[in-house]
Order: C-alpha cells, then structure tokens, then sequence
C-alpha cells in the first residue's frame, strides 16, 4: 500500500478539484441555465458548446507538449487559463455571452485533462493498472460537489453554482504546481506516424465505438437533473441519486486493477457500451419506479467505470511512447468532443418535441449500435492477437 515509486497523493489532488468542478458543471448547469430563463434548445447549445471546445483543444496542446516536451508548464497555463476565464461568467447572463465564456474557459479547461492523464501514465510506468487508484479520487470530489452543492440552493439561490465552480477551477489550478513531470522515452514503435497508427483498423474501430458511447450520454448529462425534477423529485435527492451513480463506478475502479488482468480491455468495451444501452432504456421506462431508477444509477459503473477505465487501457496499448500524449488528446477530443457535442446538442433538440422517453430510447439504440461494433472489431481482434502470441 505504501511502497509506491511514484508521487500517489500529488497526482490524485488534481484528479480530486478537476472532478469536483465536473460535479458542480455537468448536473448543475442545466439548472442554472434554465434559472436564467434559457430553453431546452439553447441548454443543449451550451452544454454542447462545452464539450465541442474538446475537439480542437485537446489536440492541440497535446501536439504542443509531446513537440516540444513542455507537458507540464502547458497543464499549468490551460488550468490557470481556465479559471480565470470563467470568472467573466459573473459579468453577464445573456446568452451569447454565456455561450462564449463556455467556449473559452472549456477550451482551456478540456485540454489539461487528457494532458495530466499521460502524465499521470509516464508516472505508473509498468504499473499503468494501477491507473484507477489515483482516478479514484476523481471520483471522491465529483460526489462531494453532487451532494454538497444542492444543500446550498434553497439559502443562496443558483448562483452557489458558479460561484463554486469558481473556487474548484482555482484549486484544481494551484495542485498542478504541486507536481512534476518524469522524463518521457519513445519506444521504437512510437516512431510512427499518429496517422499511420489512427488508419489501423482497430484504432477506427475503437474511436467510432467510444464516440457513440459518449454521444448516447447527451441526455443523461445534459438533462437527468431537469427529467428527476419534473418528476417530483428534490435537487437534494438528485444530487444522491449522481452520487450513486460515481460511488458505483469508484467500485470498478477498484477492481479495475484485476479485471484487466483476467479479460481483454475489448471484450470489457463491448460489455460496457451493452450495459449502457440497458441502462438508457430503463431510463426511458421506470423514471417512477424507485427500485429500477436506483439500478439505472449503479449502472453506471459500467457504462462510465467500465467503459472509461477499457479505453484508456486501450488508448495506451494503441498509442505508445510519445504519441501518448494526442492519443489520449484524440480520444478525449474525437470522442468525449464530438460525441459529447452531438449528443447534447441532439437531445436539446430532441426534449421537447419527441419527449424524455423516446430521447432516452435514442441514446440507447446508440449504444447498442457501439456494443456491436466493439465486440466485432476490438475485442474479436484482441482474442485472435492473444491466441497468435501464445
């Protein structure tokens, strides 16, 4: 427990405030949004805007640090940046301004993630497995924001919302000093191209498969909070009810270290994207019925736990030495940018006119469509590569 070779709680610190930020932003925003009189349209439009910044953003500070080995002093500038940009939040509430101070604080905010990730990876070296114990503590603070958050509604209003998101971007800020980097070596089959390596069946595969993965979110993350409200239930109640749902994934974490050791990070994609189909269409159904809403929730160790943890085990196998770097960029840019772009954007479109349930359904056809993919050409190519080696 104590004899690890590298820097275990100065690693998790940014992890802790850059989630706790996620847990104010993500089931909250729709809220504040709506309190300033914005509509279901306009929410997905934002909230889209938010995750479209990490299409560009990552990548390109990704190249950046991987070009000129600076991966450091970049993480520190884009979260220092991103603070400071979102204080403008607090100087207007129409909606182009809103909209930009979202463009510019995510385009900041979304690239020092991808880049600490690989960090964090150059840190565990051999011991890469070990990943979800310092992820874990992501977890921790986005479950305190969830919970902690709400209890502030009734006394100061929603405006506690950015108001903390605030503190915890200035947090998340300062831990990135707390850290350094190690040394990074290519290995000989990082001498490729990224773009020979991303025309790899297998790579196509893989992106096409998490891209509909995180696109069949966009209901979920933009609207769940709005949806239990509508159905009677307390902002108290739903913060638990997010609570749950990252308590659960923090159980994969854990476990995560011996899973991969006993079955292909293809075969666990391809379930994941599986059991978030299912879970979207219990969504769908059973919003009412209590026992089967609590379940919905501890899905979620599967379709983000389970999910999450496979693809950066994979993202790592596929992208070696120094391309680590705009391998997680590609797959934090293509796939949580763009997939998270058009399903919010989507299911802001799709609230009104088609109505929760059928939106929910969607998400879920999505998902299924991505489990199918990923069983085909991601987790039949591992089995058959793993036989070919033994």
């Amino acid at each position: 427990m104590f004899d690890r070779p590298y820097p275990y709680y100065r690693l998790s610190a940014f992890y802790l405030f850059f989630f706790a930020a996620l847990g104010a932003f993500v089931p909250y925003w729709s809220l504040y949004l709506q309190d300033l009189h914005f509509s279901p349209a306009e929410i997905g439009e934002i909230m889209a805007i938010a995750m479209a910044s990490k299409i560009v953003a990552p990548y390109l500070w990704g190249w950046l640090a991987d070009h000129y080995g600076k991966r450091l002093q970049i993480i520190q500038l884009t979260a220092l940046l991103a603070a400071l940009l979102f204080a403008g939040i607090f100087l207007r509430a129409d909606y182009l301004w809103v909209a930009l101070i979202t463009a510019l604080f995510g385009f900041f905010w979304n690239a020092s993630l991808p880049l600490y990730e690989a960090l964090s990876l150059n840190h565990l070296g051999a011991r890469v497995s070990e990943y979800s114990h310092i992820r874990i503590w992501g977890s921790v603070g986005f479950i305190v924001s969830v919970v902690a958050l709400p209890l502030g509604f009734k006394a100061y209003g929603f405006i506690i919302i950015p108001v903390a998101l605030l503190v915890l971007l200035v947090l998340m800020s300062l831990t990135t000093f707390l850290i350094t980097d190690k040394p990074y070596h290519a290995k000989e089959a990082s001498q490729k191209s990224i773009w020979i390596i991303v025309q790899q069946p297998i790579v196509i595969a893989f992106l096409v498969v998490c891209t509909l993965q995180v696109a069949s979110h966009g209901a979920y993350y933009t609207f769940y909070s709005l949806y239990l409200r509508d159905n009677g239930y307390s902002a108290v109640f739903t913060g638990w009810m997010w609570a749950l749902g990252v308590m659960a994934e923090m159980v994969v974490f854990i476990a995560m270290h011996s899973i991969l050791q006993r079955y292909n990070a293809g075969l666990l994609l391809a379930l994941a994207l599986l059991g978030t189909a299912i879970r979207w269409y219990l969504l769908a159904y059973f919003v009412n019925f209590f026992p089967l809403l609590l379940l919905v929730q501890v899905l979620h160790a599967v379709s983000f736990g389970l999910f999450h943890a496979a693809a950066i085990h994979l993202v790592h196998d596929l992208f070696p030495g120094r391309l680590q770097g705009r391998g997680q960029a590609l797959y934090a840019g293509l796939c949580f940018g763009l997939g998270g772009a058009v399903g919010n954007l989507c299911s802001g479109y799709a609230w009104l006119p088609l109505g929760a349930t059928m939106t929910f359904i969607a998400s879920g056809f999505v998902a299924l469509i991505g489990s199918v993919i990923a069983w085909f050409f991601i987790a039949q190519k591992q089995s058959e590569k793993g036989v070919h080696e033994h």
